[in-house]
């Protein structure tokens, strides 16, 4: 079957649509800085959590993994459930959810029920990481590849600073108040929302239309099956970094290797903005075969401190990159159902988190730390050599891309 564009995507676009929407792509932004924060803000707080809490910190580790999981399980079926509702509302409302859900974590003293918000705000997460890139997209959809880096720049910014931010901020005026700071930022973005967005259209319903239709989309399957390679390759070493590094006996410590890995991220969505939209697949290509190359490098040149930092800030440049690519590939491969699409991305993506941190785990055990970039390179060569023959019906042109009707 051959894509078409659906006009319902547009009908309720603005008549500005050919003015770039800064206002509206910045409060995408913050909503993907939101949620980041809010799933990994734990991490960094987790000693301090889980002695508040009265459990053990492997308990406490409890708290990330259901959000990932919720958020890989519910993504697909959620997003279709919620397909006929305007976006600008279906925003507000998941604003609303983490406001409320990072509320209930700040004044919770009951592990359980702070588990109870954590599964929800999953939820939440992986219907908002569906929706974001195809609204940043219907924004400007002329340069909807910038326009979807802009919007993810938020997630960037909030894995490269906002999460060590936060947990510096969370041992100054303790993890309560900074997840209550986290609730008044997404009630302010909630009221941003209305201001600056525009409400645009749920999907309608059509004859032939749905997830099925979707995954049979020409390029889908390979889109996805590069994005899975990738980030299983990417998390069965940054997962266990520190090991890494603590064990290579390098001059700097694991916190300046994440630094400037942090850098090389936010350098990596200005390649993809700039790129996306008329090198998509040129780009992605490029990103994933230098993401192999750095993760090589590690197994190759693991006691250089020169070169292992400049590995992660080129590594992180890629991980900064080609998640926007790939979801820029997805929106332009079925813009009849550009939801649905990235749906399936966020649900892969989030399997292949957990699934790299497990196979990262069986490497470690069985063979060292020497071992884990040797495993995470093999993954991106697959993810390559995936993307190299899908050929353009994984990456399409522009003129792939949702058009404005009016």
């Amino acid at each position: 079957m051959t894509p078409t564009t659906d006009s319902s995507h547009v009908a309720n676009a603005s008549p500005g649509t050919s003015r770039w929407p800064l206002g509206g792509l910045l409060v995408l932004a913050g909503a993907a800085f939101v949620t980041i924060l809010t799933e990994a803000l734990p991490a960094g707080v987790l000693p301090v959590m889980s002695a508040d809490l009265h459990v053990t910190e492997a308990r406490a580790g409890l708290l990330v993994t259901v959000y990932a999981l919720a958020a890989a399980v519910t993504a697909i079926p959620v997003t279709a459930w919620t397909l006929i509702v305007p976006r600008r509302t279906l925003l507000v409302a998941l604003l609303l959810g983490f406001a409320a859900t990072n509320a209930v974590t700040a004044v919770s003293v009951d592990f359980t029920l702070t588990l109870g918000a954590r599964i929800v705000s999953g939820v939440f997460a992986g219907l908002l990481w569906a929706m974001v890139p195809a609204y940043a997209a219907r924004l400007a959809p002329e340069r909807s590849g910038k326009a979807i880096a802009t919007a993810l720049a938020g997630m960037t910014v909030g894995l490269s600073l906002g999460i060590p931010a936060g947990t510096a901020l969370g041992g100054l005026i303790g993890w309560r108040w900074t997840f209550g700071l986290l609730t008044v930022l997404a009630l302010t973005l909630a009221a941003a929302a209305l201001r600056r967005l525009p409400q645009l259209s749920g999907e309608r319903a059509r004859r032939g239309g749905g997830l099925l239709s979707t995954i049979r989309t020409p390029g889908i399957a390979a889109i996805n099956t590069a994005s899975i390679a990738t980030v299983l390759g990417f998390y069965v070493l940054y997962t266990y970094i520190a090991p890494f590094v603590e064990r290579a006996g390098l001059g700097v410590g694991t916190g300046t290797v994440l630094f400037v890995f942090g850098l090389g991220s936010m350098g990596g969505v200005w390649v993809a903005g700039v790129t996306a939209d008329r090198r998509l697949r040129t780009a992605t290509l490029g990103l994933l075969a230098l993401a192999t190359l750095c993760l090589a490098s590690f197994g190759l040149f693991a006691q250089s401190t020169v070169a292992v930092l400049l590995g992660a800030l080129l590594w992180g440049g890629t991980h900064g990159g080609i998640p926007t690519l790939m979801q820029t590939a997805g929106v332009r491969a079925a813009p009849q159902d550009p939801d649905t699409a990235n749906s399936l991305w966020v649900t892969g993506w989030n399997i292949g988190m957990a699934g790299g941190s497990l196979l990262g785990a069986a490497v470690l055990t069985g063979a060292g730390t020497s071992a884990l970039p040797w495993a995470a390179s093999a993954l991106l060569a697959v993810s390559v050599l995936t993307a190299a023959l899908a050929r353009r019906n994984g990456f399409p042109p522009p003129n792939r891309q949702v058009r404005p009707t009016c």
